[in-house]
């Protein structure tokens, strides 16, 4: 069964979410020309920069040789196909939703494979005080969208309406 009864909210999140991914790195990349700007000091813990991310997200598992390349973007088709097949059996509209922002940061992320020398990353959080000096991954809208999917699958999974409950003692 390739299609369910959430599907169709699932599929529109990943949409909406590959859309404003792609569009926010088209536009920093080609309208706002990053590349000549970098870093852009937006707050004093928060800058746009350029980091060409040839790994998945968070720049986990980076790859120099085409080959690589090739294996990772196979890993993530067969990830967003199983994804997908999840869609269609849910019947919860949080994991619908959920889903669709994995699939969508997947897909997001993966179309840089297919357009740039690597992923696309601009977001830099950042803490420097006299006493602290934190530095974040440098990440984009698609790599937000994964944790906040994979967080609405956890919170589903553990406190939601279908999650497995202790069995009540008799009143």
């Amino acid at each position: 069964m390739f299609w369910g009864p959430l599907s169709a909210l699932g599929v529109a999140v990943a949409l909406a979410t590959t859309a404003l991914d792609q569009g926010s790195k088209l536009w920093l990349l080609y309208v706002f020309d990053l590349p000549a700007k970098i870093p852009v000091r937006l707050t004093p813990f928060l800058d746009l920069v350029l980091v060409w991310n040839k790994g998945i997200s968070f720049s986990l598992l980076q790859q120099q040789g085409p080959l690589g390349q090739w294996l990772l973007i196979a890993f993530k088709a067969v990830a967003v196909a199983l994804l997908l097949a999840w869609l269609a059996r849910t019947a919860s509209r949080l994991t619908a939703v959920a889903l669709g922002l994995v699939v969508g940061g997947a897909v997001g992320n993966g179309i840089d494979a297919f357009l740039h020398p690597g992923v696309v990353d601009f977001v830099f959080f950042h803490i420097t005080t006299d006493t602290v000096h934190f530095n974040w991954y440098v990440f984009n809208l698609a790599d937000s969208a994964i944790v906040a999917g994979v967080a609405g699958l956890l919170y589903d999974s553990l406190l939601g309406d279908r999650a497995a409950k202790a069995p009540r003692s008799p009143p």
